[in-house]
């Protein structure tokens, strides 16, 4: 099939290699022109322009977004009235479903197809494949399968689950979940659930670096919590290789714990990062629909809210919390303590 990407980010231009590689035709667009280049020399077609973009699909055309969310609908604003009845966009970002209900609502009476497309894999998908939480119209989704098929990681990627009894695409690697926002509503919940995985490895590792607290000076004050039994604290882990304990019979080997045992191999003290972690909105969207719905989401609330504190969101709160202490008992701040 011939496909055209806008968006030649990490996960975007990999995509195209990964749809080259399986014979497709790609023409690609990106604000700027270096990764249109470098993916020319490499067999895709390059645009200039997204009307040039645009004459260079064949209709109906298929065009998939890899864009930040903020900028979708600017883009899809200057790209709309450069297509014609029949044409399919896929958003491929992470956006929230709710936005998908209303792209497809609003493109609809122009003859217009949108798909949401949810897709996980990261830096590591040309390799190993792009898992695909799809939502839009049954025929539309249907048409574009073979791309879909392509760029999923392939039925070879895991073992089938023993006792499945009706087999579908998502043991390839690829699902249509529903109608217009089903993938990226899918796609939102699987990031909440991301968040708070990670958190548990986070803290767990965390946990076993401060095993030796009990060989540590600690202040005898009264405003220094004293450990209960130093003598129970005096454990020098080698977190690396407990990671990579962990990946062989552990029943929390993931592919989460195989990329902790990589970072902590090249780095046991992970000096190279401050601990500020992002959240491009999934989590948030994942708690705000776990509210609207009434359904208790503990753990990814708490993931969700220690990413805000990582990020110095907390600070004034606990300046707050430590005037207070000052102000009704007179405690004064013990620099240091907990490092």
């Amino acid at each position: 099939m011939q496909v055209g990407m806008i968006g030649l980010g990490r996960m975007g231009a990999n995509m195209v290699r990964r749809l080259l590689r399986s014979g497709h035709e790609c023409v690609v667009y990106n604000r700027s022109a270096p990764p249109v280049e470098e993916l020319v020399r490499e067999g895709a077609r390059g645009a200039k322009s997204l009307a040039d973009f645009a004459d260079q699909l064949r209709p109906p055309r298929t065009v998939w977004l890899m864009l930040p969310v903020a900028v979708v609908d600017e883009v899809m604003d200057q790209l709309v009235p450069l297509l014609t009845p029949g044409d399919v966009i896929v958003d491929g970002g992470n956006t929230y479903f709710r936005l998908d209900i209303e792209r497809a609502s609003r493109l609809a009476p122009l003859g217009i197809h949108y798909v949401d497309c949810g897709v996980s894999g990261g830096v590591w998908g040309l390799e190993r494949g792009y898992c695909l939480m799809i939502g839009g119209e049954r025929e539309i989704v249907q048409r574009l399968d073979p791309v879909f098929r392509s760029l999923a990681p392939g039925s070879a990627s895991v073992p089938p689950t023993p006792g499945r009894r009706a087999p579908s695409t998502a043991e390839v690697g690829y699902l249509h979940c529903g109608p217009h926002g089903a993938g990226h509503f899918v796609k939102m919940v699987h990031n909440g659930i991301e968040y708070g995985l990670m958190a548990a490895y986070a803290e767990g590792f965390n946990i076993l670096r401060h095993a030796a607290v009990g060989a540590e000076p600690r202040a005898k004050d009264a405003e220094t919590a004293p450990v209960t039994d130093p003598r129970a604290y005096r454990y020098e882990l080698p977190l690396a290789d407990i990671a990579e304990l962990w990946r062989r019979g552990s029943v929390i080997s993931s592919w989460l714990l195989d990329l902790s045992a990589r970072a902590l191999a090249r780095d046991p003290k992970l000096a190279a990062f401050r601990g500020a972690v992002a959240d491009s909105g999934e989590g948030r969207w994942t708690v705000q629909t776990a509210v609207e719905q009434g359904v208790p989401a503990h753990v990814l609330s708490a993931a969700l809210f220690a990413r805000f504190s990582s990020r110095g969101h907390a600070d004034f709160a606990q300046r707050l919390l430590s005037a207070l202490r000052f102000e009704f008992g007179g405690h004064r701040e013990a620099s240091g303590e907990g490092q």
